[in-house]
């Protein structure tokens, strides 16, 4: 099999899930995980105890994400 090489850039691809949790790995002070499991049910796990800390981080990144299009 073929050597995966990281892009680093945006793509309209879907990317395979532990692939992006690997290379987080070890990068992170905290965590929040949103997805779908194998059989398509919602998935959340959040590392921060504060549920207002986690809506911060995800109202930050929701902002990032939209404003991405204007990049």
């Amino acid at each position: 099999m073929g050597e995966v090489v990281n892009l680093g850039c945006v793509t309209k691809l879907d990317l395979p899930a532990d692939r992006i949790l690997e290379a987080a790995a070890g990068k992170l002070e905290g965590v929040v995980i949103m997805g779908y499991d194998k059989d398509g049910n919602e998935y959340f796990a959040s590392s921060y105890a504060d549920g207002g800390d986690t809506l911060w981080l995800l109202e930050r990144s929701k902002l990032k994400l939209l404003r991405m299009a204007d990049e």
